[in-house]
């Protein structure tokens, strides 16, 4: 007997993977207008995506309300009745953000099968990819994120905390007398700076390149230097179709405004 899959919902799109100005997302006007409240969520995702790609290219500081505004097609009347400034703009594009991308890490992680190697790289892939493929929510939510204030380094660290979940089956490493918390938290804040860097340098798009050196570094301390030599010579990222995240062009990675 087959089991029939079920369908995947429709991805929701991540913020900066679309302009701000989508004409897909003009509000219409006529007797079949839409409600106010689907008018408030359709201004919300276009300022979400003129926040990022505003923030990408000008930095957190230099970012004005009104640019962000413009580059939504959103009035500012429109935005203050969403958010009470940038700050709150920003944290709330960022969490959005966070949400749709640890929602496609954690679908990898749990189809790529009983083996955690193949799950980790298979979430690692997945970060790389979709991070890739949208480099202004990249450096928006990598980068920027240390100027726009203390509740986002926050929000930072608590997503970095939240990743030590898909470090739970990896087993107790090789070594018993290192403490375990503290080896998967070196793990993790390895992997952010690597990524970080690469995005702060301007380099987001080649991101998934770290595809085998970050499986390496993830996995040797809970397999060995044989085990993740062997889970690394599977990190090939070439190997079948990428994962861009929802809404960014196909074939091509959305590029910073």
């Amino acid at each position: 007997m087959t089991t029939q899959r079920r369908p995947h919902p429709a991805p929701t799109p991540l913020p900066g993977a679309r302009p701000g100005r989508d004409p897909d997302r003009a509000i219409k006007r006529g007797p079949r207008r839409l409600s106010a409240e689907a008018v408030a969520a359709t201004q919300r995702d276009r300022l979400f995506d003129g926040l990022v790609r505003e923030v990408a290219t000008k930095g957190y500081d230099n970012a004005r309300v009104t640019d962000i505004c413009h580059a939504a097609g959103v009035t500012r009347p429109a935005f203050y009745a969403l958010f009470s400034g940038k700050e709150d703009a920003f944290l709330a594009a960022y969490r959005h953000g966070v949400a749709v991308l640890s929602q496609l890490m954690e679908g990898a992680y749990r189809e790529a099968g009983p083996e955690w190697s193949d799950a980790a790289r298979a979430a690692l892939r997945t970060l790389l990819e979709v991070l890739a493929s949208v480099p202004a929510f990249a450096r928006m939510a990598l980068v920027e994120v240390d100027a726009a204030g203390p509740d986002a380094r926050r929000e930072r660290d608590a997503l970095l905390g939240s990743f030590r979940r898909f470090f739970a089956d990896a087993g107790p490493g090789p070594t018993a007398d290192v403490d375990r918390d503290a080896l998967v938290s070196t793990v993790v804040g390895g992997i952010h700076a690597t990524v970080r860097n690469r995005v702060a340098q301007g380099r987001a798009t080649e991101l998934p390149l770290l595809l085998p050196v970050l499986t390496y570094a993830a996995t040797a301390p809970f397999l060995g230097t044989d085990g993740a030599a062997r889970a690394t010579r599977l990190a090939r990222p070439t190997d079948g179709p990428g994962t861009t995240a929802p809404c960014a062009p196909t074939g091509e990675a959305a590029p910073l405004p």
